[in-house]
């Protein structure tokens, strides 16, 4: 097998990016190439898709990950794709399952610090945060603002500060979607820490103050509502 340029492996990864931002999860999903075992289940496996995201978002994780287990099955060859898989099993504490899914997506897109950044929460789940960070994903170059800062603050090179400062470097809409990103992130940080409280301020500025209406903007409100922490946003969980 020849061996893909890097140039072409760091392009691909960045447009992975924009899609997960701007898309719908099935329109993603269909755009990163999960392949589909022929055209008589193709409507099936993504009506399968359709609903672990619906179940997702209903603050149905459990549920969720079954529905992705059986699109697994329907359609094994999708499986590496699949990074919604593992917030899903993530928050139904199937942490060495979203482990084991992070690791899968990372051969799919390489250069993702948010694949990088979930594994390493399912493993401080599971480990504690220095086994994290010793088993921390390698991560090609990820030029979304702040995904630099939020790596260097799971790998310990930085602080929570850093992440939102960066963050905070734009305007308008460029700028709320950075700092929506960075408190996502640095709150899971803290939650991985144990700090509940600092989760909770973090997480929740995520959902309200700076609110995205993208896959992950609105995980930030499911987040606080899975925990029962009352947003402004509770209802673009719903």
């Amino acid at each position: 097998m020849t061996a893909r340029p890097a140039a072409i492996v760091a392009a691909a990864a960045r447009l992975v990016a924009v899609l997960r931002r701007r898309l719908p999860a099935v329109v993603v999903a269909v755009a990163i190439g999960v392949p589909i075992p022929g055209p008589a289940a193709e409507p099936a496996s993504r009506e399968l898709f359709d609903e672990a995201v619906r179940l997702f978002f209903a603050a149905e994780p459990a549920a969720s990950a079954r529905v992705f287990d059986r699109l697994v099955l329907a359609a094994p060859r999708a499986e590496p794709a699949l990074w919604q898989r593992g917030l899903a099993l993530y928050y139904a504490d199937r942490f060495d399952d979203g482990r084991r899914q992070f690791e899968l997506h990372r051969t799919v897109n390489p250069a993702d610090v948010e694949n990088a950044a979930w594994h390493f929460l399912c493993v401080a789940r599971l480990d504690g945060i220095e086994a994290a960070r010793g088993r921390l994903l390698p991560v090609g170059r990820d030029a979304r603002v702040p995904m630099r800062e939020i790596l260097d603050l799971y790998a310990g090179r930085c602080g929570p500060d850093d992440v939102v400062a960066a963050a905070d470097r734009g305007a308008g809409e460029a700028r709320r979607d950075q700092s929506c990103f960075a408190h996502l992130y640095v709150g899971l940080f803290h939650e991985a820490r144990g700090d509940t409280a600092r989760a909770r301020e973090h997480i929740t500025l995520a959902a309200d103050t700076f609110s995205m209406d993208h896959f992950m903007g609105r995980v930030a409100p499911l987040h606080c509502r899975l925990r029962g922490w009352p947003t402004r946003a509770a209802d673009r969980a719903r």
